[in-house]
C-alpha cells in the first residue's frame, strides 16, 4: 500500500484560542465507534495500485481542502476514488485536523484490493468508496454505540429529559445553517444532572434526507436509555448525548426559536386574553414564519444539488488518440467486433499498456454545434460512476468520427446466457443479483446522479456482465449524445419496440418511468429466460408474447409457470420468484405514475414481505413489432388503458391479447 505522506494536516484554525472541556485543553475525540473494508469489486494488482494511488489524491486533496467538511474525487485508473471528510462541527481545527490523521491511519488498515471504507469517530467521519455515496442518507451501518453507566437519579424523568431533547434536535437539526446543532440542558430535581446533545447530518445530502436520517438515529439511539451517555451514528448522520460534556458551553445553539410550537409557548399569547397583545402575536408569529421561510428557501440554494459534482468540478475525459485505437482494434477488423447496434459498433481493442477496452464507433452527424455537445456530454459522462453502470474511460474525435471508450466486460451482454450460445447457465442467485444491480443502476441515473438520466433502451443486450457476473449497465450515456433525430428505428423515438413504454413510442412522452417499464420487462425475461418479443406457441393457446403470457399466469396464481425450466426448483424461494414477477408485471403497468420509482424497487426486491395490498396490479399494455412495422393494421378503435389517461390505439397493441 502506498502511504500518506506525514505533512497531511488541516491548517484554519475556527478558533484563536483552544477550547477547554472539563479542564482538558484538546480533544479530538478519537473514540472508535465503527471501522469498515469492503471490497466490493474485485482489482487485478495494476488495478489495486492505481486506486491506491488515486486514493492518496483524494486524502491530499481533503487534507488541502482545511475544512470541517470536505470532499474529493479521483480517478487515475480502472476505479474512481469519492472521499468524504466531516468533524464534528464543536471542534477546533487543530483537534480536526488531529482527528483526520487518526482516521486516516486508522483506514489504512483495510487490506489491499479494498475500494470501500469507513471510519467513525466521536469527533469525526472519514469514508471513501469507488461509487459516489455523497447523497446516501440512510445505509447498512445504521447502529447505535452506548455506555455502560445508567444515569443517575430518576430514570422515568432521565429517559422523559433525553426523549425530548433529542426529538428536538431531530426535528429542528434540518432547519439550522449548516445541518448541525448541540445543546445543554439541565435535569430538574435529578442530582444537578446535564444533559449534552449533539447531532449533525452530511451538508451533501438533502434537508429530507437530513430528516430521514436523524429520524433513524433517533430510533436507533433510544436503546442506549438509560444510559449515561450513547451515540448513533449512520451514512448520512450522527447524534450523541452524554450527561458529561463533550464540547464547550459556546457551541450550543437554543433550538427553541426553530420549533413549531415556539411561538405557542409564548407567554404574551395568553395573558388575559388582551386583543393587543394576541395581535402583536400574530403579527410576530407571521414575521417569524415568513423569517423561517426565507431562512430555509437560502439555505436550499446554499448547497444546489448540482453543486456537489458541478460544471467546474468535472473531471475532463481521457482523449484517444484514432491511430491508436485503430491500432488497438485491429483496423476495427470483423474479428474483433464485439456486436452491432442503432447507436454504432463496438470492437474489442487492446491498448499498448496492454489494457482491454471495448470502443465504440458512433454514427454521428457533423456540425459545430454537434462537437460541442459531444464534448460537453462526454464531459458530463465520463463523471458518472456507479458499480452497476459501464464506466466511460474516454472519447476519441476526428473529422465525422465519434469513438467512446469503454472497460471492457469479459461475459459480454446478458442476452447471450438468455437466449444465445450460453442460454440456461445462469443460476437463480446470479439472475436475482442481476435484477437488483440494474435496478441499483438505474436508481444512481435516475435519482441519484446530480442530473436525471434516463436511458431511453433498457435491454439484455444493454446489460453487461463483469467476471464475476454482476451487471453494469451501458449505453446509458448515448440517450444524451445523440441528436434528437438519431434513433434506432425510422420513428420519432430512440429505443427498442419490445422494451419501449406505450406512452413513450407511441406519444412520445418521456420520463424517468419510460426506464421502469423497460426494467420490467427484462424481469420477465431474466425468469422466464424468454424474449419479450417472441411468440410463445403451443397446442392448447395463441401465440402470446412474454409480458401477455406472465399476466394469464399471474391472473391464474400460476406465477411459477413463467420460470425458466433450466432452474432447479430448490435453489429458489417460490415466494421470492413470485414477489419479483409481480414487481416486474408492476414497472410494466399502463400508467407511468403507477410504476414505482427505481429506488422504489430496490426496496422491493431487498424486503422480506410481498407486495402491498395496495399495490393493485392492472393489465399491462405490450408494443408489438410487427403490428407497429406494418403500417398500423388491424382494428384502429381506441382503448382506454386502465388507470391511464392515454388513448391508446388496439393497432400499437398486439393483436392476439
Amino acid at each position: 500500500m502506498l502511504l500518506l505522506p506525514p505533512s497531511i494536516t488541516l491548517l484554519i484554525p475556527l478558533f484563536t484560542t483552544f477550547i477547554s472541556l472539563n479542564g482538558v485543553v484538546s480533544d479530538p475525540q478519537t473514540y472508535l465507534l465503527n471501522p469498515g473494508c469492503f471490497q466490493y469489486t474485485r482489482l487485478d494488482p495494476a488495478d489495486a495500485n492505481s486506486f491506491n494511488q488515486s486514493l492518496n489524491e483524494a486524502f491530499q486533496d481533503l487534507s488541502n481542502q482545511n475544512k470541517h467538511f470536505a470532499t474529493a474525487q479521483q480517478a487515475t485508473g480502472a476505479l474512481p476514488v469519492f472521499a468524504l471528510f466531516q468533524c464534528r462541527s464543536y471542534l477546533s481545527a487543530a483537534d480536526c485536523a488531529n482527528c483526520f490523521s487518526a482516521a486516516v491511519a486508522q483506514i489504512r488498515n483495510c487490506s489491499a484490493g479494498t475500494n470501500a471504507a469507513r471510519v467513525i469517530y466521536d469527533g469525526c467521519f472519514l469514508r471513501y468508496e469507488s461509487s459516489n455515496f455523497f447523497e446516501q442518507a440512510t445505509g447498512s451501518f445504521n447502529s447505535a454505540s452506548c455506555g455502560n453507566q445508567t444515569a443517575e437519579g430518576s430514570t422515568a424523568l432521565f429517559n422523559s429529559i433525553i426523549q425530548q431533547v433529542l426529538m428536538n434536535l431531530q426535528t429542528e437539526t434540518t432547519r439550522i445553517t449548516g445541518f448541525s446543532a448541540a445543546t445543554k440542558t439541565q435535569v430538574p430535581n435529578n442530582n444537578n444532572t446535564t444533559v449534552y446533545a449533539y447531532a449533525q447530518c452530511t451538508e451533501t445530502i438533502s434537508e429530507s434526507g437530513c430528516e430521514d436520517c436523524l429520524k433513524q438515529s433517533y430510533n436507533t439511539i433510544q436503546t442506549c436509555l438509560p444510559n449515561s451517555d450513547g451515540r448513533a451514528f449512520d451514512a448520512g448522520c450522527f447524534m450523541r448525548y452524554s450527561t458529561t460534556s463533550f464540547f464547550a458551553d459556546n457551541q450550543t445553539i437554543n433550538v427553541r426559536p426553530f420549533s413549531k410550537q415556539g411561538s405557542s409557548n409564548k407567554k404574551g399569547g395568553i395573558i388575559g386574553g388582551v386583543v393587543g397583545a394576541v395581535a402583536l402575536v400574530l403579527v410576530l408569529f407571521s414575521l417569524f414564519s415568513w423569517w423561517r421561510h426565507v431562512r430555509r428557501s437560502k439555505r436550499s440554494k446554499r448547497v444546489p444539488r448540482g453543486e456537489i459534482m458541478g460544471e467546474s468540478n468535472l473531471r475532463a475525459p481521457l482523449n484517444y488518440n484514432y491511430k491508436e485505437l485503430k491500432s488497438a482494434t485491429k483496423n476495427f477488423s470483423e474479428k474483433n467486433k464485439l456486436g452491432e447496434g442503432g447507436f454504432g459498433t463496438v470492437y474489442k481493442g487492446t491498448l499498448k499498456n496492454g489494457k482491454t477496452v471495448a470502443v465504440k464507433k458512433l454514427a454521428m452527424r457533423q456540425s459545430n454545434r454537434m462537437d460541442e455537445e459531444f464534448e460537453s456530454e462526454v464531459r458530463l459522462i465520463s463523471n458518472v460512476h456507479h458499480r452497476n453502470l459501464v464506466r466511460l474511460l474516454g472519447c476519441c474525435s476526428k473529422g465525422n468520427k465519434r469513438i467512446l471508450v469503454y472497460e471492457y466486460m469479459k461475459n459480454t451482454s446478458l442476452d447471450r446466457f438468455l437466449f444465445g450460445s450460453n442460454k440456461g447457465s445462469l443460476r437463480w442467485k446470479q439472475r436475482y443479483d442481476i435484477i437488483l444491480g440494474v435496478a441499483r443502476g438505474l436508481t444512481y441515473l435516475h435519482e441519484e446522479f446530480h442530473i436525471c438520466i434516463i436511458h431511453r433502451d433498457i435491454k439484455t443486450n444493454n446489460i453487461l456482465l463483469d467476471d464475476d457476473f454482476q451487471p453494469k449497465i451501458a449505453d446509458f450515456g448515448l440517450a444524451r449524445l445523440l441528436p434528437g433525430d438519431q434513433t434506432h428505428l425510422s420513428t420519432r423515438f430512440a429505443g427498442t419496440l419490445g422494451y419501449t413504454a406505450p406512452e413513450y413510442a407511441i406519444h412520445g412522452q418521456l420520463s424517468e418511468k419510460a426506464d421502469t417499464y423497460s426494467y420490467g420487462v427484462i424481469v420477465l425475461e431474466i425468469i422466464s429466460g424468454q424474449k419479450s418479443s417472441e411468440l410463445k406457441v403451443d397446442a392448447h393457446a395463441d401465440g402470446e408474447f412474454l409480458l401477455q403470457q406472465a399476466w394469464k399466469l399471474y391472473e391464474k396464481g400460476m406465477h411459477l409457470g413463467l420460470v425458466d425450466s433450466t432452474l432447479d426448483p430448490n435453489e429458489y424461494d417460490s415466494e421470492e420468484v413470485k414477489k419479483i414477477i409481480e414487481i416486474g408485471l408492476l414497472c410494466t403497468q399502463a400508467s407511468p405514475a403507477i410504476r414505482p420509482t427505481m429506488s422504489e424497487v430496490v426496496v422491493l426486491l431487498q424486503s422480506k414481505e410481498g407486495l402491498s395490498k395496495n399495490m393493485r396490479l392492472t393489465r399491462p399494455l405490450y408494443i408489438d413489432t410487427d403490428s407497429i412495422s406494418s403500417g398500423f393494421k388491424g382494428d384502429t378503435s381506441t382503448y382506454s388503458a386502465s388507470n391511464s389517461n392515454a388513448t391508446i390505439s388496439t393497432s400499437m397493441i398486439s393483436a392476439r391479447s
